[in-house]
């Protein structure tokens, strides 16, 4: 997941303030993601569960991506499509909806793990295979954002050469 969000950024860094500031989030929550799941590089030796302060803030992060993805990013990117042609635009609406199945994934963690949880509640003992599921639904969600990105990049770069 970091090596593509690496490329993400390799491609589309630097083209757009929202999509950068996007990009950014995502690799906050991705760093929170591996250090909650002792995920290399972020393992660390003691196998013991992680703190439950630092899996609230952790769905409070998971929260924010998922709406700042459907309220602010995804309709800008659509907008953007739109004004190039029905083609783009019709490639970009049919992402956002294959996007949004990762959401009830999201949504469903936050649900278990974002209230308030001591070291002594059972549903820490979930938390690994919980973890492992809402990581592949991320992966997926990520490379659809990934095409999205990419249908927006295609329409910028055919304005470039249409209009230089």
């Amino acid at each position: 997941m970091l090596t593509r969000l690496q490329r993400a950024e390799d491609e589309w860094g630097g083209k757009n303030k929202l999509i950068d500031q996007w990009l950014h989030n995502r690799r906050t929550l991705l760093i929170h993601y591996f250090k909650l799941a002792n995920l290399p590089p972020y393992d660390n030796k003691d196998s013991s569960l992680p703190e439950p302060e630092g899996v609230h803030s952790f769905c409070n992060m998971l929260v924010d991506y998922v709406s700042e993805g459907h309220f602010e990013v995804y309709d800008q990117v659509v907008s953007e499509c739109e004004k190039h042609s029905d083609d783009r635009r019709q490639a970009a609406s049919c992402l956002v909806p294959q996007i949004a199945r990762s959401t009830d994934v999201a949504l469903d963690f936050n649900d278990k793990f974002g209230s308030k949880l001591t070291s002594e509640d059972e549903r820490m003992l979930e938390l690994d295979e919980e973890l492992s599921r809402l990581g592949q639904a991320m992966e997926e969600r990520f490379a659809y954002e990934d095409q999205l990105l990419d249908t927006l990049h295609k329409k910028v770069t055919a304005e470039l050469q249409t209009n230089p």
